[in-house]
């Protein structure tokens, strides 16, 4: 796809900020950078670029699917129609990265990507490596039967992503202004954050104004720092170990299942369900305010 090449050529410069923002945070907290937390995320970073190329020889085709069912065709010849995409690309992210929060098919993926326990540039890269197994992708295929071909909307996508990379910082504070419509370094470090008041917010790609719109936005409080990775963390910096973990604990309960309802609750039900009610949810994490470490 279009955003893949878009991506690998970006890598090498995104490589050597990642280097860069690690020298200057050494530079100004005066404390040890994760370097193997970090080199552990460019291992999985390999591992993803590995399973998006297997895995584009079978997804590809259908997205080009798509374009023969579709009504009509823009001709991205008109500024609107470049104005129309970012918007439909930045609604349909905000679902499907809300989607990879709440509901564990995808989360099982997109936990890979929030197991860091730091938050730095390197972070951008740890990305799952089954999405497209769980067809994540699909959430941006009404774009391309609205009209959009696939391989603009896969380059938005791409584009968008790389927006993204900037805001896995604590180098950088607030914005005044541009925080109010943009997504942000310190929205973000909101939306990695295991603090129980931070999860499952601030979905958005570029822009900020959906979460604003479906009230999943919540603002950093210099008085609650941020605690970065997962409810229950990995504490390994083995890729396939990183890649993988929630998918093992997905088949472990599964193994528990003493019905269908909790097949179905252990795959699509939200992280943490449990049949008793009892499980680590957002929901009950909130009401406690309290989290594993």
């Amino acid at each position: 796809m279009e955003k893949q090449k878009f991506l690998v050529y970006a890598f090498p410069v995104l490589l050597i900020l990642a280097l860069v923002e690690a020298l200057i945070y050494r530079r100004l907290t005066k404390r040890d950078f994760a370097w193997k937390e970090s080199a552990a995320s460019i291992g999985v970073a390999v591992g993803y670029r590995t399973s998006v190329v297997l895995a584009t020889m079978v997804t590809g085709g259908l997205f080009l699917w798509f374009e023969t069912i579709r009504p009509w065709r823009f001709t991205m010849d008109k500024w609107y129609h470049w104005v129309g995409l970012f918007w439909g690309l930045e609604f349909c992210y905000y679902w499907f990265h809300r989607a990879s929060h709440e509901v564990r098919w995808f989360w099982a993926t997109h936990a890979v990507h929030h197991s860091p326990e730091h938050l730095n540039f390197s972070a951008a890269y740890r990305l799952g490596w089954t999405g497209h197994i769980t067809g994540s992708y699909f959430f941006f295929a009404p774009l391309i039967v609205l009209g959009y071909d696939a391989k603009i909307v896969f380059m938005m996508l791409g584009i968008n992503l790389l927006y993204q990379f900037w805001l896995h910082t604590e180098l950088i504070p607030k914005l005044g202004w541009f925080e109010y419509f943009f997504n942000t370094p310190s929205h973000h470090r909101v939306h990695h954050s295991t603090n129980a008041q931070y999860l499952d917010c601030n979905y958005g790609g570029v822009v900020i104004i959906f979460d604003r719109m479906f009230g999943t936005f919540v603002a950093e409080d210099e008085k609650d720092p941020c605690r970065y990775g997962l409810i229950t963390q990995v504490k390994s910096n083995n890729p396939f170990k990183i890649a993988f973990h929630e998918w093992i604990k997905v088949l472990k309960d599964l193994h528990t299942s003493r019905s269908l309802k909790d097949v179905v609750g252990f795959l699509f039900a939200r992280p943490g369900w449990r049949p008793d009610g009892k499980g680590l949810t957002t929901k009950n994490l909130k009401m406690t305010e309290t989290v594993t470490p």
